[in-house]
């Protein structure tokens, strides 16, 4: 499985961010976009999600699911957490499975939340209502929808804000063991994350014309 953008342009506004842009991310390995604030990285990452539509240019998943968009077969957690501040931290996750593998039974989805608890080191918190977390808490909250359900492709928008060391260190071995199994992560960072193998695209600010 490969995921590619040939030849993008992308604006925001009527502001040109990126031109020329080509890319290829193969299973198995990272792509760690960075570059200074504006230069594109979350507009890429949103584009690659299909939340906006490139100006010119063509992203595709080769050896993916043909029927499904390249944004259905992908994770994308970007600076909002998505978290319910009534709802408890299970409750949260129960939520994220049920919407995210609909067709998934019950005891898939106890399996998979019970990990996540793990996996992001919330099983403590289960049962506190996530309007009592504080901001590194919530961070975890809102990453643990990773493993809820598969998808081949992550894109993550500074992942680690809000994040301790340790934690930072719990989510680099969880999109580590993604990357190993066959996935794919493309993830927007100014922090060395972790992520491996792992390979740097940077982008710039287009010049005025």
């Amino acid at each position: 499985m490969q995921l590619t953008g040939e030849n993008l342009v992308l604006q925001r506004g009527q502001r040109t961010l990126c031109e020329h842009l080509s890319f290829a991310v193969t299973a198995g390995e990272v792509l760690l976009l960075t570059g200074p604030n504006g230069a594109g990285k979350t507009t890429l990452l949103r584009a690659i999600a299909g939340f906006l539509a490139p100006a010119a240019g063509a992203i595709e998943l080769k050896g993916g699911d043909t029927e499904q968009t390249v944004g259905e077969q992908a994770h994308f957690v970007g600076h909002a957490n998505g978290v319910k501040s009534n709802l408890t931290v299970t409750e949260n996750l129960e939520f994220w499975a049920a919407f995210l593998a609909p067709k998934s039974n019950r005891m898939s989805h106890i399996e998979r939340i019970d990990k996540a608890l793990e996996d992001f080191n919330l099983l403590s918190l289960a049962d506190i209502p996530a309007g009592y977390l504080s901001a590194g808490q919530k961070r975890r909250l809102g990453l643990a929808r990773l493993v809820l359900a598969h998808r081949p492709l992550w894109l993550l928008d500074e992942p680690t804000s809000s994040l301790d060391d340790a934690s930072a260190t719990n989510l680099a071995n969880v999109v580590n063991a993604h990357v190993a199994a066959g996935g794919l992560a493309i993830a927007a960072t100014h922090l060395p994350l972790g992520f491996e193998p792992a390979r740097e695209l940077r982008l710039g600010r287009v010049a005025a014309s």
